[in-house]
């Protein structure tokens, strides 16, 4: 069975930035492309419907998929044997840590809206959109997420750098 046409052009052309907007929603780089892979496969069956414009479609159903693989995880532990490798020591290193650790601690949706705003550049209009909520959901979903990032990151940390950590 061949993919509908277009579909393998789109993913070719949007690879590397649905593998970025996974990752920030997931913290994890396997599990990024797990969710890529996942939100593909639910995509194909509607290709025919959202071919002219299937990027608010796509991005909905990665944020879906994330909040129910979120759900369904949420309650496992996992344990390791192994502890993992430290970054190099640095500012800049112990800042990405910082953001990175802030974020893991959102909600899926504050976590959705964050990215979706300060990382792909969305208007509240278009997240409400692509996430099926009203507007001012999306802004309460922001102030509540970037409240709790600032309680979260380090003392003296600017709400901007912040924002700016999270496209590296």
């Amino acid at each position: 069975m061949s993919a509908p046409e277009g579909f393998s052009e789109f993913v070719l052309a949007r690879q590397a930035a649905l593998l970025r907007t996974a990752y920030l929603l997931t913290g994890h780089a396997q599990d990024a492309e797990d969710l890529v892979q996942t939100t593909l496969v639910k995509v194909v069956p509607h290709w025919r419907r959202i071919r002219d414009n299937p990027e608010p479609y796509v991005r909905r159903t990665m944020v879906n998929e994330n909040v129910s693989r979120w759900r369904r995880r949420r309650w496992r532990e996992e344990s390791t044997d192994v502890l993992p490798e430290q970054l190099a020591d640095g500012a800049d290193h112990a800042d990405l840590l910082a953001v990175r650790s802030a974020l893991a601690g959102l909600a899926p949706r504050q976590r959705a809206v964050l990215v979706l705003r300060y990382y792909e550049g969305l208007s509240e209009a278009e997240i409400a959109a692509t996430l099926g909520i009203a507007p001012g959901t999306v802004k309460s979903q922001a102030r509540d997420g970037l409240a709790r990032l600032r309680d979260a990151l380090p003392a003296g940390e600017e709400a901007g750098e912040g924002a700016g950590s999270l496209t590296r």
